[in-house]
C-alpha cells in the first residue's frame, strides 16, 4: 500500500505537508498534474527570467496556506469539522483547474463565453464523479452555497489563500521585492465574526502592506508593458492561426489545439472539455515553432516574434492615443510590409488597462477590535481613504509590430 503521507519541499514556504489521503489522491490525478505544464505567469519570463514557476506550484503553496489558516481559526474556537477542513483544502488545491495554456493570456480563446472559473467548476464536477462524490462538499464551498460562508471567502475573497500565495510566490521568482507580503502574519491575525472572515486589529498594518503590494505587483509585473505586449502578440498569433486554419485544413497543430482553432467553443461541452484538458503550454510552443515557416506572412511574422522574442513595440499613456497618430503607424506598417488592411489589424493593438487597490463592491476586508466591533479597512486605516483605495487608474497600451527591415 502506498504511503499517502507526503512532505514536499517548496522554495517559498519550505516543507509542505499533504494533509490526508484525499489530497494525496487528488495530487496524483492527471487533471491536477496537468498544471505542472502550465506556467503561472505566461510570458512574463520575457521580462523577469526567473518566473518559470507553474500553476501546480502555486496550488501547492495555496494549499499550505489554507492548512495554516484552518489551524489558526480552529485554535481561536471557531468550529471547523475535519470533513469541512478536507473539503476546503481540496477547493484551494483545485481552484486553478480551469486554466489553459498560458493561463489568463488565452483565457477567452478556448471558451469564448466562459471564464476559467466556469471551466474549473465543470472539471471539479468531473473529479467529484471520479472520486464517487467525495468532493460534493468542496463543490458547495466553491459555489458559495455552503452554510459556512467564510469557507468560500478563504477560497475566493479579498483575503483568500490564492492571493496570499501568488503575491509571495510571484514576488519570489520575479525578484520584485515589493510583493513580499507577510502572509504568515496575516493568517495568524484571521478570525471569524458573524460567519465572515475578519482580521484582528493587530494585523491592520499587514493588511495595508498587502493592499499596496498587490497594486505594485500589478503595475510592475502582471501589467508590465513588455510582458503585456508579448501576451497581446500571442493572442493575435492564435487569432491569425484560427483564420488560417479555417482556410487551410493542413495547418500544423496538435489535434486538441486544432479543435479550438477550427471553432471557438461557446459552451462547455464534454467534447470541448476532453480537448481542453489535453492542452498545455507545450502545445502552443510546438505549434508556434512550426508556424514560423508557414507561407502565411502574418502568421509567420507573429510566430517568429514570439519564439525569438521580437515583441511588439509598446507605448503607454494615461490619455487615449490621438487617432491621427495610430492611423499613421497603421498606414506605415501596412505599406512597409505590403499587407492588406485586414492583415495589418493582426499587427496592432490599442487597449485601455485598469487596476485599483481595493474593490469596494467586493466583500470588504473587516478589522476586528478588542471590544468585538468591526470596521471596514477603509474606516479603520489611518493610511487609506475609500476614494484613494477604490480609484480606478487607467493606462492606454498601444502595441504594434516592430518592423526592422
Amino acid at each position: 500500500m502506498a504511503n499517502k503521507k507526503k512532505i514536499i519541499n517548496d522554495p517559498v514556504f519550505g516543507f509542505i505537508t499533504i494533509p490526508g489521503e484525499l489530497l494525496y489522491d487528488l495530487l496524483q490525478h492527471p487533471l491536477v498534474h496537468r498544471l505542472t505544464r502550465i506556467k503561472q505567469l505566461g510570458l512574463t519570463s520575457y521580462v523577469y527570467p526567473g518566473t518559470q514557476h507553474t500553476r501546480f506550484q502555486h496550488s501547492l503553496g495555496a494549499l499550505h496556506l489554507m492548512t495554516e489558516a484552518i489551524k489558526t481559526l480552529q485554535s481561536k474556537g471557531n468550529e471547523i469539522t475535519p470533513q469541512e477542513a478536507d473539503a476546503v483544502y481540496a477547493a484551494i488545491l483545485l481552484h486553478d483547474l480551469g486554466h489553459g495554456p498560458f493561463s489568463h493570456t488565452l483565457e477567452d480563446f478556448f471558451f469564448s463565453q466562459h471564464s476559467h472559473e466556469d471551466v474549473g467548476l465543470a472539471l471539479l464536477e468531473r473529479l467529484n464523479h471520479d472520486f464517487n462524490g467525495k468532493l460534493s462538499l468542496t463543490l458547495q464551498i466553491v459555489r458559495g452555497t455552503y452554510q459556512k460562508k467564510f469557507l468560500h471567502e478563504l477560497v475566493s475573497g479579498q483575503l483568500d489563500m490564492d492571493r496570499l500565495d501568488y503575491l509571495r510566490r510571484d514576488s519570489f521568482f520575479s525578484g520584485v521585492t515589493e510583493g513580499n507580503i507577510g502572509s504568515a502574519r496575516i493568517i495568524k491575525m484571521l478570525n471569524i465574526k458573524n460567519d465572515k472572515l475578519v482580521v484582528e486589529a493587530k494585523g491592520i498594518y499587514s493588511i495595508e502592506n498587502f493592499l499596496m503590494s498587490r497594486r505594485l505587483m500589478y503595475w510592475q509585473v502582471y501589467l508590465h508593458k513588455t510582458a503585456y505586449a508579448a501576451e497581446i502578440m500571442l493572442h493575435k498569433t492564435l487569432q491569425r492561426a484560427r483564420y488560417v486554419a479555417q482556410q487551410d485544413s493542413s495547418l500544423f497543430a496538435s489535434p486538441s489545439l486544432l479543435y479550438f482553432l477550427r471553432q471557438p467553443a461557446s459552451e462547455i461541452t464534454d467534447e470541448a472539455l476532453d480537448h481542453f484538458i489535453n492542452l498545455d503550454d507545450s502545445d502552443i510552443w510546438v505549434a508556434l515553432k512550426a508556424w514560423c515557416h508557414h507561407p502565411d506572412k502574418v502568421l509567420s511574422l507573429l510566430s517568429n516574434g514570439i519564439v525569438n522574442r521580437k515583441i511588439f513595440k509598446v507605448e503607454v499613456s494615461h490619455d487615449p492615443f490621438p487617432e491621427n497618430y495610430t492611423h499613421t503607424v497603421f498606414a506605415n506598417l501596412q505599406h512597409q510590409l505590403q499587407l492588406s488592411e485586414q492583415e495589418t489589424n493582426y499587427l496592432v493593438s490599442c487597449k485601455r488597462v485598469t487596476n485599483n487597490l481595493y474593490k469596494k463592491d467586493d466583500t470588504a476586508i473587516d478589522i476586528l477590535f478588542g471590544d468585538g466591533t468591526t470596521k471596514s479597512i477603509t474606516q479603520a486605516s489611518d493610511m487609506f481613504d475609500i476614494d484613494v483605495l477604490s480609484k480606478q487608474i487607467y493606462k492606454y497600451y498601444y502595441c504594434y509590430y516592430r518592423n526592422e527591415e
